[in-house]
């Protein structure tokens, strides 16, 4: 029997249109917007100054905190401007805008396709080496990876859990990045394993992925601690607590961290980066992203520079329909609306999703009728008919009560409501406002 989560989930269509699409190269862009904060944490600091010439690969931001992540340069040219620019959302944030010049590389990074197996690095090193390259969560989270890898006083990691889950509905990005890059993978998953210095490592992939399970066993079957487990298809089974209860039937606390379990996890698309970061000097400026929708003539995964605008990606495939209605950053559970095509690819860009008005119309609200179907699907175990009251009456005491902090925002509720309540849109309202009173509180 496929092993997943005990509790809630659900199982929505899941539309890989591209799963059998292999990656193609975006060309670069005549401009490259870099977004100076593209992680979890502090934003960088920038380190060039408009009129500076810069390399692929060079660093034009750096770490601007402990839980901050450094940026480079995806391509080479001449800083135009250092200034704020629209993010997908239409917020301003700053940015440094490259006028592109070429593809001129920094010196020290490995452009070969020749794979590194053998690792020489130490611990120390490897972390050292996957901070200096700016690696961070590819799965969607951006949290700084180095950070991961150094647990907290007294906490000690046993055991490494990589996601190949792609649980979302369309995208397919970790999907080929497995069929296509896998052995560079499967080294990144060892200097995972040297770096935390743990003994086993668990890669879990849902089963509507049968080539990709197939091909991993096959890449593991000789490498000792490195087990690939098939997962029943159960959304949101790529959230962090729900991938390990399904592979190593833990329950992280709540308000925990993983390793409270001893457990880290870690993308397949952060492997690569990971293996390319130690074993070829490359730092992260480039990832496959998935280019979808059912009204798209040509759907693609493509290799794409950060940077780049996603305006471009849609034209690579096939150009906007007339029938769009909204295109999504991320999948359609978890990702969030854009209101600007120009802006660019960042390090968390997974796919980009075009749609039209039969997937995205809303039905009128109604009045909850107490069904108890938003708690039965909740992964979490929350009560998310009753965070939404008291979200719209700011009853923050109960928010916190009811744990709405630990919400994973995966749409589980809003997806099942029969009522088609805005549950999720309040929940998420609800912890931007509880965030900030819980820190005043303490303060």
């Amino acid at each position: 029997m496929l092993k997943t989560f005990a509790l809630g989930g659900i199982h929505p269509k899941e539309n890989k249109l591209t799963a059998k699409i292999p990656c193609e190269y975006q060309p670069l862009p005549k401009e490259a917007v870099v977004m100076v904060s593209q992680h979890i944490g502090a934003p960088a600091t920038v380190v060039v100054q408009k009129g500076d010439e810069v390399k692929t690969g060079q660093i034009v931001a750096k770490q601007g905190g402990f839980i901050s992540s450094n940026i480079h340069s995806p391509v080479s040219g001449v800083v135009k401007k250092i200034e704020p620019v629209a993010d997908a959302g239409g917020v301003k944030r700053n940015a440094i805008t490259i006028e592109v010049t070429g593809d001129d590389w920094a010196e020290g990074i490995d452009r070969s396709e020749n794979l590194i197996e053998e690792i020489k690095d130490d611990a120390k090193t490897i972390i050292q080496k996957i901070s200096d390259a700016g690696i961070v969560g590819m799965g969607g989270a951006t949290f700084p990876s180095h950070v991961k890898l150094m647990p907290p006083p007294g906490k000690t990691a046993k055991y490494l859990v990589i996601n190949g889950v792609e649980c979302e509905p369309y995208l397919t990005s970790d999907h080929r990045l497995m069929l296509e890059k896998g052995p560079e993978i499967v080294v990144g998953i060892e200097i995972l394993m040297v770096a935390l210095g743990v003994k086993q490592a668990f890669i879990g992939i849902e089963n509507n992925k049968p080539d990709a399970i197939k091909a991993m066993k096959k890449l593991t079957s000789k490498k000792k601690g490195i087990k690939v487990i098939p997962l029943k298809v159960q959304y949101p089974q790529g959230g962090e607590k729900q991938l390990i209860k399904a592979i190593l039937n833990k329950e992280v606390p709540s308000g925990a961290l993983p390793i409270e379990v001893g457990a880290v996890v870690q993308n397949v698309g952060t492997a690569f980066a990971v293996y390319e970061a130690v074993q070829k000097n490359k730092p992260l400026i480039e990832r496959v992203v998935t280019i979808t929708g059912k009204h798209l003539s040509s759907p693609k995964n493509l290799w794409v520079r950060i940077g780049t605008p996603v305006s471009s990606l849609i034209e690579a495939a096939g150009g906007l329909p007339e029938s769009t209605v909204k295109i999504i950053s991320g999948g359609p559970m978890m990702g969030k609306a854009m209101s600007n095509l120009n802006a660019p690819v960042t390090k968390g860009t997974s796919g980009i999703l075009v749609m039209a008005e039969p997937d995205t119309a809303r039905k009128p609200a109604s009045e909850c009728i107490r069904c108890g179907k938003c708690v039965t699907v909740c992964p979490m175990g929350l009560q998310p008919y009753a965070l939404m009251v008291y979200g719209i009456k700011q009853m923050y005491d109960k928010l916190e009560a009811g744990k709405v902090m630990d919400c994973i925002e995966c749409g589980s509720c809003s997806y099942t409501c029969p009522a088609n309540r805005e549950l999720l849109d309040y929940i998420r309202l609800s912890k931007s406002r509880l965030g900030p009173f819980i820190r005043n509180r303490k303060s």
